[in-house]
């Protein structure tokens, strides 16, 4: 699902992992592409796609709710792409 949010944007997933309770995805976008307007495309798409597939998930989050409103995007313009992945492969695939 975030894969073709990211190519309805004209961007490409490159990697995903995460934990229970958050998610890292790195993610190459064209700079005309603002990181919000993405990040609130993956969070609603997500959401209301989840909510479909699983309604048992509504017992497990405050009012409906499944984001925060908040959210860390960062560069990676001086690290090798690499090692960004290797960071994101080591971290636990999200249920």
């Amino acid at each position: 699902m975030f894969g073709k949010v990211c190519e309805d944007m004209e961007a490409s997933l490159v990697e995903m992992d995460g934990e229970d309770n958050h998610v890292h995805l790195l993610v190459e976008y064209p700079p005309k592409l603002a990181v919000s307007v993405l990040v609130n495309s993956l969070k609603g798409v997500s959401s209301r796609l989840l909510r479909k597939e699983r309604p048992d998930l509504k017992k497990r989050y405050w009012k409906n709710v499944l984001w925060s409103p908040s959210y860390f995007a960062s560069s990676c313009g001086g690290a090798p792409i690499g090692i960004i992945k290797q960071y994101i492969e080591q971290q636990q695939t999200p249920l």
